[in-house]
């Protein structure tokens, strides 16, 4: 895909934004993948901890697929994309792709989706951004082609309560013969934990979570209607 083309692709994705810096070498670009479901408060603040201190030029936001067997969604892709794009859209570092949405089952897997921006974005320095929960089930054999993966990717790692990112990589003996840099670990010094599932939950059952995720947001789910109980 020529220059004027993967811009053009992205373009179409993020309207309004200066996207020339992405196809440039060394351009630091990372990998948010998650269910989005909704996308919170706490997915921005984390992205944007993980920008400033990693120095990274984007962050990609990649809502994950709908075939995926370990997680059951609760809203249509249409609706987690279009809550993506209103919570990101004024954040110029903020990206979104819809790469996970189209692929056909089998190829969701991560390992396929970092060699996916690796072919899109080849003069970019990237990074998959995960919670330290996932490298415990990495390290519990939980993922598909994890051995690939590690093998050819770097990683920036959040800190999750109760985790020890360390001891997680001693103690695997796949996590530790990769221990060469490649995994960042990140402290973000302040324990937030809102998860979308109790945002989901608080919808549900009448409650009111909205100060937990972006007003536009918020907007949105009420007017749709979203995570109600019916």
């Amino acid at each position: 895909m020529m220059e004027e083309k993967k811009i053009s692709y992205f373009k179409s994705l993020n309207a309004k934004k200066n996207l020339d810096r992405l196809v440039t070498e060394g351009v630091k670009i990372g990998i948010y993948g998650s269910s989005f479901d909704p996308i919170t408060n706490v997915h921005l603040w984390t992205a944007s901890t993980v920008a400033h201190r990693k120095k990274l030029d984007y962050i990609i936001f990649l809502p994950s697929s709908n075939k995926r067997t370990d997680k059951r969604l609760q809203t249509s892709d249409e609706h987690r994309v279009a809550m993506i794009s209103k919570a990101i859209e004024d954040n110029p570092k903020f990206l979104l792709d819809t790469y996970e949405l189209n692929v056909l089952p089998g190829y969701h897997y991560t390992y396929y989706t970092m060699e996916y921006f690796k072919k899109l974005l080849p003069k970019a320095q990237l990074y998959f951004i995960m919670g330290a929960d996932l490298l415990v089930d990495i390290a519990q054999g939980k993922w598909k082609m994890s051995n690939e993966l590690l093998s050819e990717n770097q990683f920036i790692i959040m800190a999750r309560n109760g985790i020890d990112m360390l001891q997680t990589i001693s103690r695997s003996p796949l996590l530790r013969n990769y221990d060469d840099g490649r995994f960042q670990l990140l402290d973000k010094g302040l324990a937030m934990e809102i998860s979308s599932t109790y945002i989901r939950e608080e919808f549900s059952r009448g409650g009111e979570p909205r100060y937990l995720l972006p007003d536009s947001c918020y907007t949105y789910i009420k007017k749709h209607g979203l995570y109600v109980n019916k």
